[in-house]
């Protein structure tokens, strides 16, 4: 098929309109407070793909929850996504006190039980946005994941780590997830993180990707330096990739730091590496390999790429085992 009957490119050239509903209330019995997401998704189409997005944990007061990330969150649902977003125990917005909340400051282990949560209670989703009801392709579930948020997918995805407080190892995978995006994500534990990596986030120190079966994009900055949690510097955050058995494609952008050119919002001023076109890139990218998943032998994924290598001056190179 040429480029120019690529189904792939007809839908980035007419993105449809997006309906966004928030705060929506999922089901979440003993959770400290309601478990409130965002759904975006087309104001038209059916047999949608699900992605669950995973905030991080920046320094905003309301981009880590479901108000974040509308760089990404608009544009894969202006293109044929259901995208649903949860505001995690971990957000600024609900200033929970952490002498009373088990688990803070992160949350690692209710940040992933809060996407199983959204999975079960679709049904109550559907019923709060009519407009989404029966257009869903239950089937079809991504996870992304910025940051904190790249840790949560992780876990949902197959990693395993241990419970510092327990000492029992964590398996959260949640098969009902084809695919994911990790972001910026944490990589491996150990000995290489921080000293104060290490005291204050125990949790960190036995990540194993071994495990992680579930086809995945990691994406990861060659400037994202994450000094204050790692001693490894900038490919610490390709753990994912080279750590994990494949499927997995690993897409490392050039001079990109933590934001990724600021995908957690539109002009937020803590991006370090401001580029509207590094995140424009980010989302064309992440959608494509999501398309490319759950539409078998889609050439958008393979169009991306060949796009990302064309001419003098790329903003990153892809590889994939």
């Amino acid at each position: 098929m040429s480029a120019s009957t690529s189904p792939a490119r007809d839908i980035l050239r007419s993105p449809t309109p997006v309906l966004s509903v928030s705060p929506v209330v999922v089901p979440a019995p003993g959770r400290a407070v309601d478990l409130e997401v965002r759904v975006s998704a087309p104001v038209t189409g059916g047999d949608l793909p699900v992605v669950l997005l995973s905030h991080g944990h920046g320094y905003s007061n309301n981009l880590s929850s479901l108000n974040g990330y509308a760089p990404l969150a608009h544009f894969w649902a202006a293109h044929g996504f259901v995208v649903v977003q949860p505001t995690h125990l971990s957000s600024r917005t609900l200033n929970l006190d952490p002498a009373t909340a088990p688990g803070a400051p992160l949350h690692w282990r209710s940040r992933a039980e809060d996407m199983t949560r959204v999975l079960d209670g679709f049904d109550a989703i559907e019923a709060a946005v009519p407009q989404l009801r029966g257009r869903a392709d239950r089937s079809s579930v991504a996870v992304a994941g910025h940051s904190m948020g790249g840790h949560t997918a992780s876990l949902l995805m197959g990693a395993r780590l241990t419970d510092p407080d327990d000492g029992k190892e964590v398996d959260l995978t949640e098969p009902r997830i084809k695919a994911g995006v990790l972001l910026a994500a944490p990589g491996r534990g150990g000995d290489a993180l921080t000293p104060s990596t290490a005291e204050n986030l125990p949790f960190f120190l036995t990540t194993d990707f071994s495990g992680m079966t579930t086809p995945a994009l990691v994406v990861a900055g060659d400037k994202d330096a994450s000094a204050h949690l790692t001693v490894r510097g900038p490919k610490w955050h390709a753990d994912p990739y080279t750590l994990a058995p494949g499927p997995k494609s690993l897409l490392t952008l050039f001079d990109a730091e933590h934001g990724l050119g600021g995908i957690s919002g539109y002009d937020v001023a803590e991006t370090t590496d401001e580029n509207p076109a590094r995140v424009a890139a980010v989302g064309r990218l992440t959608w494509a390999y999501l398309r490319s998943r759950f539409h078998p032998g889609d050439s958008a994924w393979q169009e991306a790429c060949d796009a990302l290598a064309a001419g003098p001056d790329p903003l990153g190179r892809v590889e994939s085992k």
